[in-house]
């Protein structure tokens, strides 16, 4: 008499096996006092509660974003700083823009179009070669807005993404 094909494959056998210890172990263990229902519902009604969109951390970063845009014309300055015809920072809003493309194309054309929520996974390469485009476009900017912020000028940034962060998070 032949073996099936689930005798002959290790892995149907391991998961069997790995299956009937689980079995045995779970009889063996010994019931909880009265919390053991009571806390699977608690888990589960956790699960079910979505987090508030705007929290404490989101209201900071946004009004910190705010606050450096006003106070620092960040707008004025950037302005100026195209105006100036400043080479870092037309090659950084090229790899930002690249960097933008490639996150749109992950989220909206491979999530959302084709249905593929676990992208990362079937084009492995694309969201490290995002990140690297995204932090080449931070060291470009930096250096084109040191002459005017100086040592202020990563903290500046940082807290603008952040506050960008924060507000496309409220927003979907």
């Amino acid at each position: 008499m032949e073996a099936g094909p689930s005798e002959r494959d290790p892995f149907l056998r391991l998961r069997r096996h790995l299956r009937q210890e689980a079995a045995a172990g779970a009889l063996l263990q010994p019931p909880q006092d009265g919390g053991g229902a009571a806390e699977e519902s608690t888990a589960l009604e956790k699960k079910e509660k979505p987090l508030p969109r705007l929290n404490i951390h989101s209201a900071f970063w946004i009004l910190a974003s705010i606050a450096v845009t006003y106070y620092f014309e960040f707008f004025k300055t950037v302005k100026e700083t195209i105006q100036a015809d400043s080479w870092s920072f037309v090659i950084g809003s090229c790899l930002l823009a690249a960097s933008l493309s490639l996150a749109f194309y992950c989220i909206l054309y491979l999530e959302w179009y084709c249905g593929i929520e676990d992208y990362d996974a079937k084009y492995p390469v694309l969201i490290p070669v995002t990140t690297a485009t995204f932090i080449a476009a931070a060291i470009c900017f930096n250096i084109a807005l040191w002459p005017v912020w100086s040592f202020l000028t990563p903290v500046l940034l940082f807290t603008q993404f952040m506050g960008v962060v924060m507000l496309i998070s409220l927003l979907g």
